[in-house]
């Protein structure tokens, strides 16, 4: 039977745009500070959850929903499960939207929103897929599992939970990356570094009183700010003019009493491609380091400036690794933190870490060299290992045939920085939406998913799961 995939995904366009509306209009950023004993994860995430989880009811499809953190919609019957893999929350929307990012608009056939991208576009591109599967009566013979997590952009909380109370899918994919496939991912950790106050006296003019940037330690800092004190506001807005008009960072300076005020501006992306944005803290340190800074703000500018700034594979802290499969490891400055009144410097960085290497050897590497009397370094939660699936397996054929039958290009392997729920399983993988040749706009300002890629991602899953499931 001949099934025109593109004339059903026509037939629901208007339903689809519908739903992925109101899933987008869900502020759902993890949000543990609100969190409650029936919303572990902070209302927003669980809302989002409930949404989806409410399309798949009214479809006709089976749902369950695991403690307010993760869920299913399921399909069809078999031995073997054949899981999906999607998430419905999403990092902060973060500064520099020329739309309200929690209000989806459609411009220049572009749909822009917090969640476009990443993951709610691509989930919805899935879902309708499975639902046309439904629709049309088509026969498969596994069970089909569209799982949703809740905390994907953070700790997996979610995901981990489910897969402990729930049945785990024997192979399946995750809409959370790019065509034609990503069938490895590397290692991710996040470390924090330390910065301990200086044993030697260091003397200088000024002194750095507080120094933040950074939203999520998977997301670069497009923007950063710090205070200062003991500064001529001419002389050093003279300096900070020179220091902008040779490096691609905007920025201002303000005064507030006798404190001075620099904000950095950059641009932001995802950490898992640190060198597509511009780091702004990273450029703010490295001119501070230029500066006659006094004590502990000079050690922890001097740190950033010599051992993380301009450096995205992991060079200057001697963490570099290569494989021949994998790549290179990545390195991203995401967080930063100093404040002298609460006695506190510290910078998290999230690193991308192929196969041959290790978090715990990475943390040992940075103490060794910055020096253990002028930093600690600390894993934080549990990180990833790198994930891959042999191009050989049937899962990884019959998607690069489908992605080849609807676009007419030939696919092959992929790996990436970037983590998804595609690696929670040792048959996972990763597929779409992105196309190959589309701008990454995930983790930025302005978000956003062409509607053409859309419509065509979402033939490609119908095709996917019908074949898949058989």
């Amino acid at each position: 039977m001949t099934i025109d995939w593109q004339a059903e995904v026509d037939k629901r366009k208007d339903a689809l745009l519908a739903d992925l509306h109101d899933l987008l209009r869900i502020n759902s950023e993890r949000d543990v500070q609100h969190a409650t004993a029936d919303y572990p994860l902070g209302p927003g995430p669980a809302k989002a959850l409930d949404t989806m989880l409410t399309f798949g009811r009214r479809d006709g499809f089976t749902t369950k929903n695991v403690d307010n953190v993760a869920g299913r919609i399921a399909y069809g019957s078999g031995a073997e499960i054949l899981g999906l893999f999607a998430h419905v929350d999403v990092v902060p929307a973060g500064d520099g939207w020329q739309t309200d990012p929690y209000q989806p608009v459609i411009k220049n056939d572009r749909l822009y929103g917090r969640g476009t991208a990443d993951d709610k576009g691509p989930a919805m591109a899935a879902y309708y897929g499975l639902k046309i599967v439904k629709d049309l009566g088509l026969s498969v013979h596994k069970q089909i599992h569209f799982i949703f997590g809740t905390d994907e952009e953070s700790e997996w909380v979610g995901i981990h939970r489910y897969l402990k109370t729930e049945p785990t899918p024997d192979f399946g994919f995750s809409p959370d990356a790019e065509f034609p496939i990503i069938n490895g991912e590397k290692g991710i950790a996040s470390f924090k570094i330390d910065v301990l106050p200086p044993k030697n006296k260091i003397s200088g003019e000024y002194t750095l009183q507080s120094f933040t940037a950074g939203i999520r330690d998977n997301m670069v800092p497009g923007t950063a700010s710090a205070v200062i004190t003991g500064a001529n506001p001419g002389e050093l807005q003279q300096r900070f003019d020179s220091f902008l008009a040779s490096h691609p960072v905007d920025g201002t300076i303000t005064g507030h009493g006798d404190a001075i005020q620099l904000n950095v501006t950059g641009k932001g992306a995802h950490a898992s491609q640190p060198d597509t944005g511009i780091n702004a803290p990273n450029y703010l340190a490295l001119f501070l380091d230029s500066q006659p800074l006094s004590g502990h703000g000079a050690a922890f500018v001097h740190v950033i400036s010599q051992y993380l700034a301009k450096d995205t594979d992991g060079t200057a802290l001697r963490i570099a690794h290569h494989d021949d499969l994998m790549g290179d490891l990545t390195s991203s400055a995401d967080l930063f933190n100093f404040s002298l009144e609460n006695h506190q410097a510290n910078v998290t960085i999230n690193v991308r870490f192929p196969q041959g290497i290790t978090a715990e050897q990475i943390n040992r590497r940075i103490v060794q060299t910055i020096g253990a009397n002028v930093v600690t370094s600390t894993i934080l939660g549990t990180p990833e290992t790198p994930h891959y699936v042999s191009g050989k397996d049937p899962l990884v054929k019959t998607l690069l045939q489908v992605y080849k039958d609807h676009t007419g290009h030939q696919g092959s392997e992929g790996i990436v920085g970037g983590g998804t729920y595609g690696s929670i399983i040792p048959r996972g993988v990763a597929f779409g939406a992105e196309m190959p040749d589309q701008e990454s706009v995930m983790h930025q300002a302005n978000e956003y998913i062409p509607l053409a890629e859309l419509w065509q991602a979402t033939a490609i899953y119908a095709d996917a799961i019908y074949r898949l499931a058989q």
